[in-house]
């Protein structure tokens, strides 16, 4: 009989362990995944691999050497299959990227990703959007991100975090330091827990960008986040539209950016700029008032803050005579010419 080869025998490529896989776990194999799993990126979304897909998936990828980057998003995979992911991540030491998002992983998958991210040295970053995370899942991921020191980009957003979210994930923020991004958008993180969240971003110096839009942070929250941004002097982005009120804006005069769709009105953002053009120290480079129709008055101190930091720009829509809103924009560029912000948003 004929002797399979050494390359067989060993099954580089991992197509063998993944048919196998599958007989095991009682699947069709993917044809993509089997033509594709030496690409240094597998995307195979909405592919309804279900949990035992999922399963079979990860057998080959534990060994796998090709690929970098994986994106899974929206292949209801539950808990199970999420685990099952978490499981392969803590002995594959080669992808770095990985988009786990809409996957109904729920409370069970989150606690198999915290028990990952224990181990896990290789992984930069992780999308967990949209999979029906509570207060409860942030008790599992939160000490997780304290003892991870490699993950630098983290997607919590669209998911159901409530004020007990907010205070695990501020003190996970105080001693994090490994995050640059972490977006929690479309969440409800309101009182308390949006102070706490905000008391901890006041003593993180690594974190660069912040995504906290869509989460209702009120007064309360925006107190303690105006207090945290003077003590933070390291955010670069901060995205809290669709939050506060007229009366919690001052709170926010340091280096907030995206305020827009916040019911601030001119007033607010008037008090924004002249707190800008009240602090030399500030390091802000942009304010983002694109969907705020605004007065000759705010232009007029615009200009002037513009004199005093001249890479400053903020875009914002200026009201004419025939009472018409009509977007203004000013980019400052940097010396590549290159610019620095040009989210102008709905016009």
């Amino acid at each position: 009989t004929m002797q399979p080869s050494k390359e067989a025998a060993y099954d580089l490529t991992g197509q063998t362990c993944y048919m196998t896989a599958c007989k095991t776990f009682r699947v069709v194999p993917a044809s993509y995944f089997l033509q594709h799993m030496q690409n240094s990126t597998l995307v195979m979304m909405h592919r309804g691999l279900g949990p035992q897909g999922t399963k079979a998936l990860a057998v080959p990828l534990v060994t796998n050497t090709s690929i970098l980057r994986l994106n899974l998003r929206d292949n209801w995979m539950e808990g199970m299959g999420g685990a099952a992911i978490a499981e392969m991540l803590k002995g594959n030491c080669y992808i770095t990227e990985v988009d786990l998002s809409n996957n109904n992983l729920e409370v069970y998958g989150a606690k198999a990703i915290a028990g990952m991210l224990k181990e896990n040295s290789t992984l930069v970053s992780l999308i967990l959007s949209g999979n029906h995370f509570t207060d409860r899942s942030t008790e599992h991921l939160c000490p997780a991100l304290i003892t991870n020191t490699k993950l630098q980009h983290l997607d919590l957003s669209y998911n159901a975090l409530g004020e007990s979210a907010g205070e695990h994930l501020g003190d996970a923020l105080s001693e994090n330091t490994g995050l640059r991004s972490l977006n929690l958008a479309w969440n409800c993180i309101r009182q308390k827990g949006a102070a706490m969240l905000a008391n901890g971003l006041g003593e993180n110096v690594f974190l660069r960008i912040l995504d906290l839009s869509f989460n209702g942070f009120g007064k309360e929250g925006a107190s303690a986040l105006g207090q945290a941004l003077k003590e933070n002097n390291v955010l670069e982005e901060l995205n809290i539209r669709y939050n506060i009120t007229i009366f919690a804006v001052f709170f926010l005069c340091t280096v907030c950016n995206q305020i827009g769709r916040n019911p601030i009105l001119n007033a607010g953002c008037y008090g924004i700029l002249k707190s800008v053009q009240d602090n030399p120290d500030s390091a802000l480079e942009t304010l983002d008032f694109s969907d705020i129709t605004v007065s000759r008055d705010f232009e007029d101190l615009y200009t002037a803050v513009k004199e005093i930091f001249p890479l400053f720009a903020c875009l914002f829509r200026l009201k004419d005579i025939c009472c018409t809103g009509k977007l203004f924009l000013s980019i400052c560029t940097e010396p590549a010419g290159k610019p620095v912000f040009a989210d102008i948003g709905p016009i």
